[in-house]
């Protein structure tokens, strides 16, 4: 079968679903392809109540035709040669991996698109803080943020907030108090998520299971446009997993090979092709697609396609208080300090920003049970048990550093012909190492987290051996000027094929510190005009 549209879209989530929304309400024919299943929000509640072991991952399905990361096994799809572990997940099903995203939506600050140029490390983008800045708020009303309009976050605004911002949780009051007089300044997080109704979506009730879902979508998910993009006429195939993109004589994409889970192929034809499926599955599929007389795959002549793979690496403290600051409820992460993000020493360390966690020891510890192993271990049974119980998980906090990366060519993503999953597709092959620049920030952030852990008096104060992975996955087919060092211009339309553009954060040149998710947004809004201007 032959599905034809004026545009076709590889992946739903948040730059897909975004974009055809735009393109459909605008009266073009708009085709998306999601390479998973439709997940019903009440079915997933479910698996994710029974599931015996809680991550990110659990409450959604893990199909042998689109298969993806798991956060308890890095192993389980990916394979790894490189020095470090990448340990960053998401998902294939529709709406993407935004059904299990914390919902932060930081802009990005004005020194992270000129880090060559300031700073002599990483590379500039070819855009700047302002040329993004009206997108930026679009991006803002499209995703429904909330925020404090008073919070000083390096990143001037011309438009407020459309939310009021979500109420600072009690242990982050808490914490803001014992930093009074300090260099360190609570700050509000920006957030995709209601704080009042908007969007036809309720007000957060108040769930901490944001991740890996919220309850009553509250919190943004990109099911949200598609629905629109459904509404305004687009078609939404689920389960066809694009397996090869198509190249003309003429350099211009022709069509993509679609396979579907009993092995069967189908085809789609357009005039511009839109691929938005991450920054692993969208290199990996234009790898795939070499041929002979694309030797490299497609899109790369630069050599750049699967280069540059980043995350955003992190370090973890937890400790106990001396008072109970009463973690566990609410959105799992409302404040944090971001004024680490900007500073003249990011010639020495990379930026890094001080995530406050209001859910305890969850995310170290793993496991719900492990203090209760512990406390059982020490000897208290019955109701002395239930008493310490109480006690410590009422005292629990917890920070994580998230470090900007510089962007490396040997930190890479290719597909691995010889190991493929269940319909035949090549499994990731990932190369990743953590740089000495971004490890001194990491220092750093300890250092600041000991300095919290004093001035809240804290005692157990554990320090995490592990950098783990904050779930960004960021870079692989750069933005650039130059067709010989990147893949996409500023548009984010591919240098090598007129009708191709390639969404979110594979675009990225360098990571900065921020989470990536209003910035894959606000590009891939940037980029409608040029998509629709060549789709007529």
């Amino acid at each position: 079968m032959t599905r034809s549209a004026d545009v076709v879209i590889v992946g739903s989530g948040v730059a897909g679903s975004l974009v055809a929304a735009r393109l459909a309400k605008a009266g073009l024919k708009v085709l998306i392809l999601e390479a998973g299943p439709r997940v019903q929000r009440n079915a997933a509640l479910a698996t994710y109540r029974d599931a015996l072991i809680k991550i990110p991952e659990s409450p959604y399905p893990d199909t042998p035709y689109a298969p993806r990361p798991k956060s308890d096994d890095p192993d389980h799809y990916y394979l790894q040669d490189g020095k470090d572990k990448f340990a960053s997940t998401y998902l294939r099903q529709v709406g993407g991996t935004t059904w299990h995203w914390l919902g932060t939506t930081l802009r990005f600050v004005a020194d992270d698109f000129r880090l060559r140029s300031r700073f002599g490390v990483g590379v500039d983008w070819p855009l700047s803080y302002d040329d993004l800045e009206p997108w930026y708020c679009e991006a803002e009303r499209e995703l429904g943020v909330a925020g404090d309009p008073h919070a000083d976050l390096d990143a001037p605004r011309s438009q407020p907030y459309p939310l009021p911002p979500i109420p600072l949780s009690y242990a982050d009051q808490r914490i803001a108090a014992a930093l009074a007089g300090t260099p360190y300044t609570v700050q509000p997080t920006p957030q995709a998520r209601n704080s009042q109704r908007y969007d036809n979506r309720p007000a957060c009730c108040g769930s901490s299971s944001c991740i890996p879902i919220c309850p009553v979508q509250a919190k943004y998910d990109a099911t949200t446009h598609v629905a629109q993009a459904e509404r305004a006429g687009a078609e939404l195939v689920a389960e066809a997993v694009v397996s090869r993109v198509e190249v003309g004589a003429d350099g211009w994409i022709s069509a993509l090979t679609i396979t579907r889970p009993d092995g069967t192929e189908d085809r789609a034809i357009g005039k511009v092709f839109v691929i938005a499926a991450h920054g692993i599955e969208t290199p990996k599929l234009l790898l795939q697609s070499r041929t002979e007389r694309l030797p490299r795959g497609v899109a790369n002549s630069s050599d750049q396609v699967g280069r540059n793979l980043m995350d955003h690496p992190s370090m973890l403290t937890w400790a106990l208080v001396g008072e109970p600051v009463w973690p566990y409820r609410g959105p799992l992460s409302t404040a944090g300090i971001e004024s680490t993000r900007a500073g003249a020493w990011r010639n020495e360390h990379a930026s890094f920003r001080i995530q406050f966690d209001n859910r305890g020891w969850e995310w170290p510890k793993s496991t719900p049970d492990s203090t209760v192993r512990e406390l059982v271990r020490s000897g208290l049974r019955g109701a002395e048990l239930d008493r310490a119980l109480a006690d410590r998980s009422s005292r629990e906090v917890g920070f994580a550093t998230m470090a900007e990366q510089l962007p490396s060519p040997d930190n890479r993503i290719v597909p691995d012909f010889d190991q493929r999953d269940a319909i035949g597709i090549p499994r990731p092959r990932i190369t990743y190492r953590v740089d000495d620049y971004t490890r001194r920030a990491l220092a750093h952030g300890r250092r600041v987290h000991r300095e919290i852990c004093t001035a809240l008096k804290a005692t157990e104060v554990h320090d995490g051996d592990e950098i783990m992975g904050a779930g960004h996955v960021v870079g692989t087919y750069r933005m650039g000027v130059d067709p010989k060092e990147s893949v996409v211009n500023p548009d984010q339309r591919a240098h090598d094929h007129p009708n191709l553009f390639l969404l979110g954060s594979g675009v990225f040149p360098t990571s900065a510190a921020s989470n990536p998710t209003l910035t894959i947004a606000a590009l891939a809004l940037r980029a409608v005009r040029a998509i629709r201007d060549n789709s007529v």
